[in-house]
C-alpha cells in the first residue's frame, strides 16, 4: 500500500503544485478507499480507482481555489555538478508550466507522460476516450514546451 500512497501523493502534487494540498487530497483518497473498499469494481482495479479518485478530488480543489500565482518549489539543493543544476531547473520549469495547463490536459499529461500509464488506462481514469486522451496529451505537451520556454526566458 505504501507504493499506492506515494503514487497518489506524487500525482496530486503534480496536479496541484502545493504539498499541503496534495497531502490533504491523498488523505481524503485513502479515507474514501477504506470506506468504499467493498464497492470497488474489480474490472477497474485498485490503482485505477485511486488515480480516478485522486484526479476527481484534485479537479474539485482546483475549481474551488483561486488561480495559483506561484508554485511551491522543492527545497533548494546544493548541486555539485552543472547537470544537477540544469535537471533541477527543468524540473522547476515543468512544475510551473503544468500549473498553467487546463486541468483536463494537465491530468492527461501527468497520468500518461509522467506517471507512465497507457492511453487506455488514462481514458478509463478520466472517463474519456482514448482519442481524446491522445489529443489532450499532444496539445498539453505542445503548450508545456511553449510555457517552459517562456518561463526560462523570464529567469534568464
Amino acid at each position: 500500500m505504501i507504493l499506492h500512497e506515494k503514487m497518489v501523493l506524487r500525482t496530486a502534487f503534480r496536479m496541484l503544485g502545493r504539498l499541503e494540498d496534495a497531502q490533504d487530497v491523498s488523505q481524503e483518497v485513502f479515507l474514501r478507499f477504506y470506506r468504499h473498499f467493498e464497492g470497488i469494481r474489480e474490472d477497474l482495479g485498485v490503482p485505477a480507482w485511486l488515480y480516478r479518485t485522486t484526479m476527481n478530488l484534485c479537479f474539485d480543489l482546483l475549481r474551488a481555489r483561486k488561480p495559483v500565482e506561484s508554485i511551491e518549489w522543492d527545497p533548494p539543493v546544493r548541486a555539485t555538478q552543472e547537470d544537477d543544476v540544469e535537471r533541477d531547473e527543468r524540473r522547476r520549469l515543468l512544475a510551473a508550466a503544468l500549473q498553467h495547463l487546463p486541468e483536463k490536459e494537465r491530468a492527461a499529461v501527468v497520468l500518461r507522460e509522467i506517471e507512465g500509464l497507457d492511453t487506455r488506462e488514462v481514458a478509463a481514469i478520466l472517463g474519456s476516450t482514448e482519442q481524446t486522451v491522445r489529443s489532450q496529451v499532444s496539445v498539453g505537451k505542445s503548450r508545456l514546451r511553449g510555457l517552459m520556454e517562456l518561463f526560462a526566458g523570464r529567469t534568464s
